[in-house]
């Protein structure tokens, strides 16, 4: 039955999720590690997404979709940046981010993540004003093939990849961004304009 489930799912499916649709007395959990080592090895494998589970192609024969066409769209280096200081500072204000970038940030930009449902509204911080915060989603995390925000590549693997520059550091120790078109821009300004063309 959980296999079932899991199969016929869209989504990642969380234990509780399965018990809730199960008969009275059945262990979701434990049919779970049972079908994670009977798929282990083999061309479909159950794997953990957050709080849930799903059925993903094996790692290693990706190469046997590449007859599906994807149709691939670049973000915009704010959306990129808004993105990444969400994903390894969660949960985070719209003010910590527009800190951290030194730049403000539009309203288009976190509106498109959040279209994306890379990215949702987290609680509100117990502070004056009780800010929203903003946290990457499940969808975020099998998009990037993830367990969990915390196996996020570190800054030294970013480097070794060749994603970071190794700059000097400035005077004050901390880089301080450019503001770019698209922040300083009407925050009204259609989704389609924060993605650039390949």
């Amino acid at each position: 039955m959980v296999e079932a489930i899991l199969f016929a799912a869209a989504t990642p499916v969380s234990v509780r999720e399965l018990a809730d649709r199960l008969p009275h007395g059945c262990d979701p959990a434990e049919a779970i590690r049972g079908l994670r080592s009977l798929y282990q090895g083999r061309g479909v494998t159950l794997e953990r997404i957050g709080d849930g589970y799903a059925f993903r192609t094996a790692a290693d024969l990706g190469f046997l979709m590449q007859t599906e066409t994807v149709e691939q769209r670049k973000l915009s280096r704010a959306a990129i940046e808004t993105l990444a200081i969400i994903a390894y500072h969660q949960p985070v204000t719209r003010t910590e981010i527009e800190e951290i970038r030194g730049v403000a940030v539009s309203r288009g930009t976190l509106d498109q993540l959040i279209e994306l449902e890379w990215v949702r509204m987290g609680r509100r911080r117990m502070t004056p004003g009780r800010p929203a915060t903003f946290v990457v989603t499940e969808t975020f995390l099998d998009h990037f093939g993830l367990e969990s925000a915390r196996d996020l590549p570190g800054l030294s693997e970013l480097r070794a990849a060749g994603l970071l520059e190794s700059r000097p550091p400035t005077e004050t120790g901390i880089p301080m961004a450019e503001p770019d078109d698209e922040d300083e821009g009407d925050p009204g300004i259609p989704a389609e304009d924060l993605f650039e063309d390949e």
